[in-house]
Order: C-alpha cells, then structure tokens, then sequence
C-alpha cells in the first residue's frame, strides 16, 4: 500500500480498504475519505483520528462499545476481528490459565458494570502481566478519564494498523509510543 494509491480510491475501496481500522466503526473511513488527499499514512491516521475527536460523544461511546471484551466471549466464539485475533494474541491472552481468565472475566465485568463499555488498551505495547495491572489501576477511574483513556488507546491501536497496511511495523511502536498516554 502507499499514500498515492489511497489518494486515488474511490469511495467504496477506501472504506473496503480502511472501514475497519477503526473496529467496526466504517463511519471513520467514510469521514475521512473526504479529507483527501493525504500527504503520507500519517495524515491518513490524522485525519481518522481527528475524525473520532470531532464526533459527537455518542458516536465515541458507540466506537468504544465496538471493541471485544478482552479474551471475553468474542474470543472464546470465535466473532473477533481478524485485527483483534492477533492483537490479542500478541500478549498471550489467547493462552491465559484458567486464573487469568477467572480474573479477567471479572474486571471486564466490573470495568463494563462501572464504566458502560469494555476495557480498551493497545497490547501490543504491554506484557499480559501490563495488562492485568493496567485493567486493575484504570477500574477504579471515572468515566470521563476512561473515555479519553479508551480513545488514546484505539488511536495507538489504529496507528499499529495503519502501520502495518502500510508495511512499517519496524516503525510502528515508535510511532505509536506518543499516542499513548500512561499514567505510572
């Protein structure tokens, strides 16, 4: 893929090509197809993101709610995202004991219960132990941080995406590591 050929899509391939980079939300592809053209994936990724942020609140809730339960029920059905599967996977949460997933069934319910959308962090940038402290410290947050928490999330999750269509995951956690907004 690169920058030129997205330029000259037509509407229907860029969001056949795009409309899942946000998870199930094509209404992101379809907004930003009309910020074009884009100087690099960069811009593609800017504009996306800056598609979400201008959203009315509801769409970002629903955007939120779009997004699996972490090795919750998706996963175990098999109903994930391909994108999902692997990202997933990347920090073994598709190999979790039979504690890890008591323990994580029960802070997606609560984080669900507390918050009305699931627990989004970009594991590809943590350790399954990272993970588990991130979901742990973040329970107890209010709604709004974790609004604004969740989307920083997806904007590095979709950063690795773009990435990778694009043929740069060598700069991918780079890239990605000022997206991210960690407290300690």
């Amino acid at each position: 893929m690169n920058i030129e050929t997205v330029n000259c899509m037509e509407r229907d391939a860029f969001v056949a090509t795009f409309g899942d980079i946000f998870e199930r939300s094509r209404w992101v592809a379809q907004r930003a197809f009309d910020k074009r053209p884009f100087a690099t994936a960069d811009a593609l990724h800017a504009a996306m993101v800056g598609v979400v942020e201008t959203a009315p609140r509801d769409e970002q809730i629903a955007l939120l709610r779009a997004h699996p339960d972490l090795a919750g029920k998706e996963a175990r059905d098999g109903t994930m995202t391909r994108s999902s599967v692997a990202e997933q996977a990347s920090a073994a949460l598709d190999r979790l004991t039979a504690d890890e997933n008591a323990r994580i069934a029960v802070l997606n319910a609560a984080y669900r219960a507390r918050h009305g959308f699931p627990f989004i962090v970009a594991v590809r940038h943590y350790t399954k132990d990272g993970i588990l402290h991130e979901f742990a410290r973040r329970l107890g947050n209010d709604t709004q941080s974790e609004v604004a928490s969740g989307l920083q999330q997806i904007f590095a999750i979709t950063r690795l995406r773009i990435d990778a269509l694009f043929g740069r995951s060598d700069v991918s956690t780079a890239s990605t590591a000022a997206l991210v907004r960690l407290s300690a």
